[in-house]
């Protein structure tokens, strides 16, 4: 699914990002809680994320190791009030990356929950990369977030993600 531009607001599980692959471009998401929360397998290129209230931004549910599952945020913003956490895993193989994205001084220290799977942080996917701004500082986040390699990341490139069949590429 291919969306563009949207503006998604909300409180909790504001944007039920569930089952397949989703690319979002340019689109508004605000809430408090979960508010970007399930399985779905998707890309957020550019998106102005706001925090409304402190919480929590991701509640990622990646079911299983060799699930497909995880949201990518590529550039864009995270604004509005804090102390947010960037996400807390609501499945025990959860999987969020921000890569080259804007925190505003909102981010919580520690950046991360294992909430519903104490003991299972080792399975988790959690990585900032090239993140910028006040919120980006890394010290003090959670001992258990990943640190991926140049060739790791590839796999996380829109092209390789979500659009292998080249459907966003082909899309006007």
């Amino acid at each position: 699914m291919f969306i563009l531009v949207l503006r998604f607001v909300g409180y909790q599980d504001t944007l039920w990002d569930a089952n397949g692959r989703h690319y979002f471009y340019r689109c508004y998401i605000e809430g408090a809680t979960d508010f970007i929360s399930r399985d779905g397998q998707s890309v957020y290129q550019n998106a102005l994320i706001r925090s409304s209230h402190p919480g929590f931004i991701t509640a990622q549910a990646r079911e299983f190791p060799d699930d497909a599952g995880g949201f990518v945020f590529i550039g864009g913003y995270v604004l509005g009030s804090g102390p947010t956490y960037l996400g807390r895993a609501w499945r025990p193989y959860s999987r969020v990356i921000f890569r080259k994205t804007y925190f505003a001084d909102i981010i919580a220290p520690l950046g991360w929950n294992a909430w519903l799977y104490p003991g299972h942080e080792r399975n988790f996917t959690y990585v900032e990369v090239d993140c910028r701004g006040p919120g980006a500082k890394t010290t003090g986040r959670v001992t258990w977030m990943k640190n991926l390699t140049v060739t790791e990341m590839k796999n996380f490139r829109t092209s390789t993600f979500i659009d292998q069949e080249g459907w966003i590429t082909k899309h006007p």
